[in-house]
């Protein structure tokens, strides 16, 4: 399904929502501003679940306790798009949002973000971890990752109910409809 205008209204009745899509597309940003808008509980993938300070992984163990801990939650909107990790969060999706921007766009978010964050922190991320690089795994993401998302939201039966954004336009409009 394609946002071009009005909040849908699965969307806005969803108690448990994911916002996926490529590094540097703005999943952060959005999840950020409709769990402000929608009264809904932000988590980070990257900083509640995989990354401790200065850019260690956690346990995989670790992760996926931590993932099923929050999924059982029943108010929460996830940004991360973490593949080996939607067996756990898909089946309590009330709604998924896709962020699939054209790669130029993910790699301009990316550097951008870099460049803004520069010597600091993102506030998504745990202390000590500067920005990732992550160009090459941007440059690959629809050749290699989406393949797997479709499958994934086809087996879990919320590929025709995704909400697919192709531009920042439209994240903006979805995030100022909600508000």
């Amino acid at each position: 399904m394609n946002i071009t205008s009005g909040l849908k209204s699965p969307l806005i009745e969803a108690d448990r929502i994911l916002v996926i899509g490529c590094p540097g597309g703005g999943k952060s940003r959005l999840a950020t501003r409709l769990s402000r808008a929608l009264d809904l509980n932000y988590i980070s993938m990257d900083r509640d679940f995989y990354w401790l300070p200065g850019w260690r992984k956690r346990p995989r163990d670790e992760i996926d306790r931590r993932i099923a801990e929050a999924v059982a939650e029943k108010r929460w909107i996830m940004d991360g798009t973490g593949l080996s990790s939607f067996h756990l969060r898909l089946p309590r999706a009330d709604a998924v949002i896709w962020l699939r921007l054209p790669r130029y766009a993910c790699l301009y978010g990316a550097l951008s973000r870099a460049f803004r964050y520069f010597g600091r922190n993102r506030p998504e991320l745990p202390a000590g971890c500067p920005e990732l690089d992550a160009l090459a795994y941007i440059w690959n993401f629809e050749r290699h990752a989406a393949p797997l998302i479709e499958a994934a939201l086809r087996d879990h039966g919320l590929f025709n109910s995704t909400v697919i954004i192709r531009s920042r336009k439209a994240a903006n409009r979805l995030a100022a409809l909600s508000a």
